[in-house]
């Protein structure tokens, strides 16, 4: 049964998200891009405390759009953390998801590597796709490298180690996905039934959210929109989570199932009762028993 803070935050944090179904597709783009068109990209610090005084932070802009380096000042670097931030395909890097990576960098006394990538509605997954495979690519050619994501980000990370695999760079050392969102033709049977149940995402913004990232509904099950249609041999070890009361569901599960058939080494962990991306929710024991069960991957994966 769900503790009592997560159901607090599960009623919580849709409202303080504004969470809401699509009214209309036009009105919901020229929302967001007004939205955009006023943005502060920088790198959003508030959650982490100290986070200046213990990484030297960089953006590097060699690219078509700036990525995030934080490089240790303290101790000599051991690994790479490559995160792709999620989002639905359309929010900027969030204060969430730099904790987080900061708590996996400190677990593997590595850099993090935050890429901001550019987002839909303006750009499809066509502006943004080989940039962040050659990203990638540079820094596991360099050491050991965690790639990872959530929700949209985890669907990206591994779109990501499918290009890495099929264009014969080095593979990530392992990969971690919080509730990936990984088929975007939302066509598996039962996710109208877990739209329902899910206080946080709804299926008609998925849907515009999706078509907008793909670029056509022609395009919603390419490889590099929906990794989970893809071919999953060849990939690196592997630790995914997910929720029940989850929208993203259906695709996990699909991925999971997909993985073990193609001998993907990929472990998926499946709570009843939890919503989207649990464990990046402050203060709850259910991120805390991920957290437990992510350190024991990546000292497997990472001795």
């Amino acid at each position: 049964m769900p503790s009592l803070r997560h159901e607090l935050l599960a009623y919580a944090v849709p409202r303080v998200r504004r969470s809401r179904e699509l009214d209309d597709a036009e009105r919901e783009r020229g929302r967001l891009e007004r939205w955009h068109s006023g943005l502060d990209r920088s790198l959003p610090t508030r959650l982490v405390r100290h986070l200046h005084q213990r990484y030297e932070v960089e953006v590097d802009r060699t690219g078509d759009f700036p990525t995030h380096v934080l490089t240790p000042r303290t101790h000599d670097v051991e690994a790479t953390v490559v995160w792709m931030h999620g989002g639905g395909f359309v929010a900027p890097i969030d204060a969430f998801h730099v904790r987080y990576a900061d708590r996996l960098a400190q677990q593997l006394r590595a850099r993090v590597v935050l890429p901001d990538y550019p987002l839909a509605p303006e750009h499809t997954w066509a502006d943004s796709h080989d940039a962040l495979v050659e990203i990638t690519a540079r820094w596991t050619a360099s050491g050991p490298t965690l790639l990872g994501g959530d929700s949209a980000g985890g669907g990206i990370a591994v779109a990501v180690a499918q290009s890495l695999r099929d264009r014969g760079h080095e593979q990530a050392t392992g990969m971690l996905l919080l509730a990936p969102w990984v088929d975007l033709t939302t066509s598996t049977p039962s996710t109208a039934w877990f739209n329902a149940r899910d206080p946080w995402l709804h299926l008609g913004k998925l849907k515009a959210y999706a078509e907008w990232w793909a670029g056509s509904p022609e395009d919603l099950a390419r490889p590099e929109v929906s990794p989970a249609l893809a071919d999953l041999a060849g990939l690196p070890p592997a630790l995914m989570f997910c929720g029940t009361r989850d929208l993203l569901l259906p695709g996990c599960r699909l991925l999971a199932g997909r993985a073990a058939e193609a001998g993907w080494p990929l472990r998926y962990v499946e709570e009843p009762g939890l919503i989207h991306v649990y464990p990046l929710l402050p203060a709850i024991p259910e991120a805390a028993r991920a957290w437990r069960t992510t350190e024991g991957f990546l000292g497997r994966s990472f001795g």
